[in-house]
């Protein structure tokens, strides 16, 4: 087994139900990378060190007893600090949430503890300029941003502080910094994931733009986050009566890749569009009926409404303008966009594209952006698919490249067994020098 801090959730919930390693071993495993690491990343911003060890020392005590609290019985893990968490500050990086402590665990915080999981602490969520806790490291390069938002969760996966974390993302905030720190994310389709007793609100309608999901450094630790966190509750109206199902891994041969490494008008990196069409030759010679072809879908339109959506339903976007007309509109529009992605996976079993048009930037540099682009890692946010991004390559600064699988909606089962099998072509997650 790699060591214990970079081995997957999976390979530890297999050590500890089978008792080659003790729970507390795992958990002081995690808590010495921490120590080592996190004063450089800034990735961890509350940590549980107390509550850890005592959640350990239990599981150690009824494991012995022959007693399984569930999947991830032990297992350690982190939160990005969107989660309310019961005792520990929960702040939504927010400065003026910053002393907030949360009262109840939320409904993905309960299940996952329900699991046997036991929590490290919460990791940096940049959704605002004046986030309290200040900026996050990437661990490929201390000088680039791991991404926004969910930036504490990538780094503290790829620099081997947890095997797991469970983030949001509204436009990106899973996919573009999986991407930027050569780990794996998944963005399900909307509504698997209930949002039920979410922190507190700062947002407005966001009922068909935020999601729930996980990261990991790998397909199969995406898959164990979804079987416990995914399916409906009480507390939120909106999730989908539909529990994880376990599907069958289709064969390579069978399937029918279609796929892009540039848009029309959109400035892709050429390290990335390299590394896509060489995979995308890869997936040919294996024997998957691959073609580069473009959704029959206007992406510039759909980023453009993509950014109207936000207008109108995300709390912080909303013009003073919005009307219920626009609301309406926007809805309307975000309808006919569905129908035809989901028109074209009909035919493809994913979509494949780069997960975003750059690699890590530097912190200072300013975000780039075009109204006459494709934003790929806007794609899924409007239609509410699920995408995943997988670790592909290196640019020529040794950053990593994630590819974005995108597929059909309510099948993240499928596609998760997809990403899995294009992960062995790739080589999957990659340790950061260093650590």
């Amino acid at each position: 087994m790699e060591a214990l801090y970079f081995s997957t959730a999976s390979e530890l919930a297999a050590a500890i139900r089978q008792r080659r390693i003790s729970a507390v071993e795992v958990l002081e495993a995690h808590l010495e990378q921490i120590a080592r690491q996190n004063p450089a990343l800034n990735a961890i911003v509350v940590l549980d060190e107390e509550g850890a060890h005592r959640r350990a020392y239990a599981a150690d005590k009824a494991l012995a007893k022959g007693e399984l609290w569930g999947p991830l019985h032990d297992v350690p893990y982190t939160l990005k600090d969107v989660h309310d968490t019961a005792g520990l500050r929960s702040t939504m990086g927010s400065p003026q949430l910053v002393d907030r402590v949360a009262v109840d665990d939320n409904t993905v915080a309960t299940r996952i503890k329900a699991a046997g999981g036991v929590l490290l602490g919460k990791t940096n969520a940049r959704l605002f300029p004046d986030n309290p806790f200040g900026r996050t490291n990437n661990p490929w390069d201390l000088e680039r941003s791991p991404g926004e938002s969910s930036s504490g969760s990538v780094a503290a996966i790829a620099a081997g502080m947890t095997p797991i974390d469970i983030g949001s993302d509204i436009g990106g905030s899973i996919t573009v910094p999986s991407h930027y720190t050569g780990v794996f994310g998944l963005r399900p389709t909307e509504r698997r994931v209930p949002v039920g007793k979410f922190a507190t609100d700062p947002f407005s309608v966001w009922r068909y733009a935020l999601v729930v999901g996980p990261m990991a450094r790998s397909a199969a630790d995406l898959r164990l986050g979804m079987r416990i966190i995914a399916g409906p509750d009480p507390h939120d109206m909106d999730a989908i009566p539909l529990q994880w199902r376990e599907v069958s891994r289709p064969a390579l041969h069978d399937l029918r890749i279609a796929w892009a490494s540039h848009f029309t008008n959109t400035p892709i990196d050429e390290d990335i569009q390299i590394a896509i069409e060489k995979l995308a030759s890869e997936l040919d010679q294996l024997g998957a009926q691959v073609e580069q072809i473009l959704p029959p879908v206007d992406l510039v339109e759909q980023c453009e409404w993509n950014i109207q959506f936000f207008k109108v339903t995300v709390g912080s976007f909303v013009s003073p303008h919005s009307s219920l007309g626009d609301y309406f509109e926007v809805l309307d529009r975000r309808e006919a966009f569905i129908y035809q992605w989901e028109k074209f996976l009909n035919e493809w079993d994913l979509f494949l594209c780069p997960a975003y048009h750059r690699t890590a930037q530097h912190h200072d540099q300013e975000e780039e952006g075009s109204s006459d682009s494709v934003r790929v890692e806007l794609l899924s946010a409007v239609t509410g698919q699920p995408a995943v991004t997988v670790p592909l390559a290196k640019d020529k600064k040794g950053l990593p490249i994630g590819v974005q699988l995108m597929g059909r909606r309510w099948e993240d089962e499928r596609l998760l067994e997809i990403a899995e099998l294009i992960a062995e072509v790739t080589g999957g997650f990659q340790r950061p020098p260093g650590y």
